[in-house]
């Protein structure tokens, strides 16, 4: 009878040959030099942009969210550390196109038709060229969507958040002024203006002001909705309906928080302005929040979702 001796761990020396291939190419001496020049190059080209996109998310409650979507798509990288190990890089020469498509469009978003988002939008790009260029395409499919998520921390041009904050605006008021009627608030709705009356027959108007438009819920959950959707879910449609939700879901919010601010003029006007009504806007992500855990724990749920296991290459002999 004879036996046959199988070459152990030989998927498993497939696996580490592979993991090898990367993480020895990225951690060689001269690499690591090149990848330091490189990225202090590319922080250089963009300081200017960075900088700005800084001071504004400073001084700007709807873009205060920029900060943690660098981290989030660190968070994504690491979340793909396997796969990414697995992957070999390699130089590809068809990733200088949106590479150079990327360098050249950033001094024409300054000098030519001035634009913050078009830059930092070229910066995105000039970044993705670099990465396709440099790793390559099995390595750069791991990367897009940590990549493309950059996106959120772009501030919106001006003319676009004026057009989506009058729309949000409006229908902000109308739902705030439905739903106080259906609490038996006596409210009558004046443009975006809600006029409240209290016990004593004395009017509280509150304007649905830009701070209470809802940009800042509806950027804030959009950007949530994508890094919760790439993270808890493995199904594409999954991805996009956790999308499409943040901004109903954002909405809704916004207008049950001008609900609250309308209930407690009834007791004091005060309490709808000032710290009062930031902190009802920040008190509401929570339900928000748990609102989308609990779509994602359905999805899930339902479809049987797992992780898929990475299965290394090669048979045993």
């Amino acid at each position: 009878m004879s036996t046959v001796t199988s070459n152990p761990g030989s998927a498993t020396i497939t696996k580490e040959s592979a993991a090898r291939s990367l993480l020895e190419t990225l951690g060689a001496t001269h690499n690591l030099l090149k990848i330091g020049l490189i990225g202090a190059a590319f922080v250089g080209y963009f300081l200017n942009w960075i900088l700005t996109q800084h001071y504004h998310s400073l001084s700007s409650q709807d873009w205060s969210h920029s900060y943690f979507v660098p981290l989030i798509s660190v968070f994504l990288m690491w979340q793909r550390r396997e796969e990414l190990s697995l992957a070999r890089p390699r130089t590809y020469w068809p990733g200088l196109a949106p590479l150079v498509l990327g360098v050249l469009a950033y001094p024409f978003f300054i000098v030519g038709i001035p634009n913050h988002m078009g830059q930092g939008y070229a910066m995105i790009l000039t970044l993705f060229g670099m990465l396709l260029l440099m790793l390559g395409p099995a390595v750069m499919r791991h990367l897009f969507l940590p990549v493309a998520y950059l996106v959120f921390m772009v501030t919106i041009s001006e003319m676009i958040m004026i057009k989506i904050t009058f729309k949000l605006k409006q229908w902000a008021a109308q739902g705030g002024d439905i739903l106080l009627q259906i609490l038996g608030v006596n409210v009558t709705l004046k443009g975006t203006t809600l006029e409240i009356v209290n016990s004593s027959g004395q009017v509280n108007p509150l304007d649905v002001a830009d701070a209470c438009s809802g940009m800042s819920m509806l950027i804030a959950f959009v950007a949530l909705g994508a890094a919760v959707a790439l993270v808890a879910c493995q199904q594409w449609w999954q991805r996009v309906l956790l999308v499409l939700l943040a901004a109903p879901v954002a909405l809704f919010l916004n207008v049950l928080r001008i609900a609250v601010l309308g209930v407690l003029t009834l007791w004091d006007p005060n309490l709808a302005t000032g710290e009062a009504h930031t902190l009802i806007g920040t008190l509401l992500l929570i339900p928000g929040f748990l609102v989308y855990m609990g779509i994602v724990w359905a999805l899930n749920k339902s479809v049987g979702d797992k992780p898929e296991s990475i299965q290394p290459k090669g048979r045993a002999a």
